[in-house]
């Protein structure tokens, strides 16, 4: 059987001033997005969340008609 390596675990034997520098030290490293990538991400999830909106709306309102046609009694 192939001994697989254990996961790297965090040190948390170092102080909370240790710990904020090296996020600091990490956080410097991200490649943050342009205002612009920002502000065209945000449009794409808001209108990509109104169709879908849309689409269960439009499904729930089609189900709930074809529910009541084929077994409400008039």
């Amino acid at each position: 059987m192939v001994d697989m390596p254990k996961p790297m675990m965090p040190d948390f034997k170092g102080t909370p001033v240790i710990f904020l520098k090296e996020v600091k030290t990490e956080l410097k490293k991200v490649q943050w997005p342009t205002k612009d990538e920002v502000i065209k991400l945000t449009l794409i999830v808001i209108v990509i969340s109104i169709a879908v909106g849309v689409y269960i709306g439009a499904m729930d309102f089609i189900f709930v008609k074809a529910n009541n046609f084929l077994f409400v009694a008039k």
